[in-house]
């Protein structure tokens, strides 16, 4: 009898694809207290010492600094709770809106954080995990959670998200996360955007596309330039082949199937060609002067989260790592 696993995007997906509307929004709204409850465990004394040590760094909030980054980034509509101080009153009589005007300082507190949604993300090995999509989501949604506690203005990379400060932000990003292509539709790594100098950006995917794939990516953040951290997150089966015997391997993204006779034959190998995928991952991370991390989804997300957000904060010399 044949059966199915999984490598890179490899078997059929439990749970995989597209839900409808209704479903979507009900499983958005659920991930949201999902992170919600597990940004809340996090040591609270953690938490607080991580935001003191930052607004010592950087200053506060919405303060003006001399320096790099104080320069003209753009013009952006006025929103409720704005400071009215805050209005450029030259740039709003050009047109009928209110505009206020950012620095590169300001855009310096946001962040902007992407996940892979692409077909190789929506697989598990067993029903027990969660698919490595819906962990991402998790992480990503309880970063935001923490960061947006802090003051950091948060949004999604790739979504046309002008990055947004205050707790209601949380449900808007549910939602869009929630908002998933069709399988095969979704990009396996973020395409280019325009954003502002200084800024950070979080990217949690599997990263099994080919390095200068990946390289070209992260160099085309990394050149504005913004400071970055990247999460690669596998289910257990992707880090040990733990298969054996006849296994036929069905290509979730379109790498077609593959029969293969003996499998705890090649574990070897395949273990090898993972840790230099890894090793390349965290080579092209340090070249662009990011960190890098992992995750497996049958550890629990409290410590990956714990890692993203300690990759954020900025080391005793005021700089982000």
């Amino acid at each position: 009898m044949t059966e199915e696993a999984a490598g890179h995007g490899a078997t059929t997906a439990p749970g995989g694809g597209a839900s409808s509307a209704g479903g979507s929004g009900a499983r958005a709204f659920a991930r949201a207290r999902h992170a919600e409850q597990l940004s809340a465990r996090l040591p609270p004394l953690l938490v607080a010492a991580e935001r003191v040590a930052a607004t010592v760094a950087q200053g506060v909030h919405g303060r003006r600094r001399v320096g790099q980054g104080d320069s003209f980034w753009q013009f952006r509509p006025f929103l409720p709770g704005d400071s009215i101080t805050r209005i450029d009153w030259r740039q709003s009589a050009k047109s009928d809106r209110t505009y206020v005007r950012e620095t590169e300082w300001e855009a310096a507190q946001s962040v902007w954080v992407w996940r892979d949604a692409s077909a190789s993300m929506r697989w598990r090995s067993s029903d027990r995990l969660p698919e490595k999509v819906d962990r991402a989501e998790v992480l990503a949604l309880a970063l935001a959670s923490l960061l947006l506690r802090g003051g950091e203005r948060v949004a999604l990379l790739g979504h046309g998200m002008r990055p947004v400060s205050g707790r209601p932000m949380i449900e808007m990003l549910a939602e869009a996360l929630g908002r998933r292509g069709e399988p095969g539709t979704e990009a396996g790594l973020p395409a280019a955007e325009a954003l502002p100098r200084h800024g950070r950006v979080v990217l949690i995917g599997d990263f099994l596309s080919p390095l200068p794939e990946v390289q070209e990516a992260v160099a085309r953040l990394a050149t504005i330039p913004v400071a970055g951290h990247i999460l690669q997150v596998l289910d257990p089966a992707e880090e040990a082949l733990p298969f054996r015997g006849r296994i036929r391997f069905e290509g979730l993204e379109r790498e077609g199937a593959a029969l293969i006779g003996k499998v705890e034959g090649m574990r070897a190998d395949y273990v090898e060609r993972l840790a230099a995928q890894r090793e390349g991952l965290k080579a092209i991370a340090a070249a662009a002067g990011w960190s890098f991390g992992t995750h497996l989804t049958d550890a629990t997300p409290e410590a990956a989260l714990l890692g993203l957000y300690l990759a954020l904060a900025p080391d005793r010399a005021g700089r982000r790592r």
